[in-house]
């Protein structure tokens, strides 16, 4: 009943921020300047052809009017129509996450599989060749923002060696292979900023556990300092990587904007760009507003994550 009651609660607490966050979208970008129609048709548009353009996209209708017709179409799983594709919102971005959710999978396991083992290692062997390696590759990975790494892949893998494309997605149904190849360089340039971070994270959670009183005594029984690393340390030093992970994922997914555009891959982030250039409102909106949720999600998978891992947690429920 009291797991129950929990979920519920957890529910109502999600509904009313998506709520929230909907009218803070929804106010920012009505306020944003430029006129659909106008881009729509152009400068030169006659007065009478841009208000019968507005009239038919609804732009002439009241503020709190046009909220909650859109509004009313999330809820039933009606996105409206973009004005500059003409097709359905929800098809449209639908079809662009078949990239971007790729994308951000490969970049996640990518960063998790390159940070975990190397902030142990260098956690485990303080101030030698491991651990000022690590702390370079974290630095450098801190400082250099993801679209210039995907400028230097793009010249050595692509230009000089010509192992991977330079740009562009086949689509899945040119192949596996194909598809997956085209997002081999993206994934990479989005993942290593952020495997950075969680190996500086990585590496000072474990530091801090092999000070705990529980990992001496393990030692003082005896158990070798590579077990108790791998049996003590490292699963009681997972709970700040996965509050890091958790925090970063949305990041992964904001920071597609600008790895797509310089790969020239037709993802969400791509799409975002192009809709908010052209002033294509509906598309805005959701698309802020699927990012939205998305967070949400990720930080109610982080609390089931972290109810795993620490005991206590299960327990206070």
């Amino acid at each position: 009943m009291t797991r129950l009651l929990t979920l519920f609660r957890g529910l109502l607490v999600t509904a009313a921020v998506l709520l929230a966050a909907s009218l803070v979208i929804f106010l920012l970008i009505d306020a944003a300047p430029g006129d659909p129609a106008e881009i729509m048709l152009g400068t030169s548009a006659q007065a009478d052809t841009l208000a019968a353009l507005r009239h038919e996209l609804g732009l002439d209708l009241p503020l709190f009017s046009r909220y909650l017709s859109w509004l009313g179409g999330v809820f039933v799983g009606d996105f409206g129509q973009s004005y500059t594709y003409g097709v359905a919102v929800g098809e449209l971005i639908g079809d662009r996450l078949t990239v971007t959710l790729p994308l951000t999978v490969m970049a996640t396991a990518l960063a998790v599989a390159v940070s975990l083992p190397l902030g142990v290692v260098a956690a485990a062997r303080p101030g030698r060749a491991e651990d000022n390696l690590a702390s370079l590759f974290a630095q450098i990975g801190i400082a250099v923002p993801n679209f210039w790494i995907g400028l230097l892949l793009i010249v050595t893998f692509s230009l000089n060696l010509k192992w991977f494309p330079p740009g562009g997605f086949p689509g899945w149904e040119a192949g596996f292979n194909a598809a997956l190849g085209s997002l081999i360089l993206p994934s990479i340039a989005l993942a290593l900023p952020q495997a950075a971070v969680l190996t500086r994270v990585t590496r000072a959670a474990v530091i801090e556990v092999t000070n705990e009183d529980f990992v001496r005594t393990a030692r003082a029984k005896g158990l070798t300092k590579r077990r108790a690393l791998w049996r003590h340390t490292v699963p009681n030093a997972l709970l700040p990587v996965v509050t890091m992970l958790g925090l970063q994922i949305p990041f992964l997914i904001s920071g597609a904007v600008l790895v797509e555009n310089v790969f020239n891959l037709p993802g969400i982030g791509s799409l975002a760009y192009q809709a908010l250039s052209q002033r294509d409102l509906i598309v805005v909106q959701n698309v802020v507003l699927l990012f939205v949720a998305i967070v949400l999600v990720v930080n109610a998978g982080t609390d089931a994550l972290y109810a795993r891992l620490d005991p206590r947690l299960r327990a206070r429920k």
